[in-house]
């Protein structure tokens, strides 16, 4: 039996640059941490005695004869890819709900890559579980997806990810002390909206509106390299107005990214002392994060009261394997 534990991950700058048909011609990059909420997947080889071949556990309950049979289409296409035979039980769990802002797909393929690699007795290295798992939803299932949310989860930390050349990706973690590290996630408040959306839906006009967004995305690309240099200044007030800043723009690439329920929170959550926020992921709904001197946090909580916050903090490890005993039971 093989338990991995993968983190959802935050978005401060560059999202929307991640994905290829931009970042293929432009580059792209992004500022993003991964948090202390995981998901968790647990893989074994099935023994041999069942009807059934593969037993998967997710929102749903699965029991299939064939590979091919397998509804999720993650755990399906990765089976594939990896070329396993063998009957296999998948079992996932996790701190926070799907389709909700903070890369669960994306953490569910990388931590899904990453058990079964090590079942087979393998050992990926960081930069393949993000490359395999950007192949796997991109390529295998024919998600609407960007690259950032693959490489947050599989590396782990709080980085400087690009995009675009012949690494495809590159990740850098950001260069502050840990004093300076703990004083940003100080201001950070995450609050779910409650809103259930589909991300691939949703990011599909973004992809097509993709070449009519030039500027904007160029600005948001920017912003990158501005927020680091705000973060090495200390200045944290100006990286919490430029979250606002990016917000505005991020808003305008698609008609669907926020709505008058979304807009009506985030004035509630300025109005009441926050610098500046976004709401995560694709958008529609999910999580929205507002960056908030500690001294106002309790006014934006009771402005936000009828919202579920969430508390994080920053994590460093990325996908990992916390409990191996991968042998098998039985011999076919």
């Amino acid at each position: 039996m093989i338990i991995s534990r993968t983190p959802f991950r935050i978005s401060f700058f560059g999202g929307g640059t991640d994905y290829p048909a931009w970042y293929k011609e432009n580059g792209g990059a992004v500022l993003s941490a991964s948090i202390d909420k995981y998901c968790y997947l647990t893989c074994r080889y099935l023994p041999p005695f069942f009807e059934h071949k593969t037993r998967v556990v997710w929102s749903k309950i699965e029991t299939v004869a064939q590979t091919e049979e397998i509804q999720h289409p993650a755990i399906r296409e990765t089976i594939k890819f990896l070329g396993i035979q063998d009957g296999l039980q998948i079992h996932h769990d996790a701190d926070l709900p799907a389709r909700s802002g903070i890369g669960s797909s994306s953490s569910f393929t990388v931590g899904l890559l990453n058990s079964l690699y090590t079942l087979l007795g393998k050992s990926p290295t960081k930069t393949q579980l993000a490359l395999e798992a950007i192949h796997v939803e991109q390529e295998l299932v024919k998600e609407n997806v960007g690259s950032q949310d693959q490489s947050a989860a599989a590396f782990g930390g709080f980085n400087k990810i690009e995009f675009g050349g012949p690494d495809h990706i590159r990740v850098t973690p950001i260069g502050i002390s840990q004093a300076d590290l703990d004083a940003l996630q100080s201001h950070l408040m995450l609050f779910f909206t409650g809103f259930a959306r589909n991300a691939s839906e949703i990011a599909a006009e973004q992809i097509r509106l993709t070449s009519q967004k030039a500027k904007e995305l160029k600005i948001m690309y920017s912003m990158v390299n501005t927020a680091e240099e705000l973060l090495e200044k200390r200045d944290f007030d100006g990286f919490g107005k430029l979250l606002h800043e990016n917000w505005k723009i991020k808003r305008t690439l698609s008609s669907q990214i926020s709505n008058n329920a979304i807009d009506e929170i985030y004035e509630l959550g300025k109005s009441a002392g926050a610098l500046g926020g976004k709401l995560l992921g694709a958008g529609a709904g999910g999580f929205i994060l507002f960056f908030v001197k500690p001294e106002h946090q309790e006014r934006v909580k009771a402005a936000l009261s009828k919202l579920l916050y969430v508390p994080i903090k920053f994590e460093k490890e990325g996908s990992q394997i916390i409990f191996n005993n991968g042998a098998k039971t039985y011999t076919s």
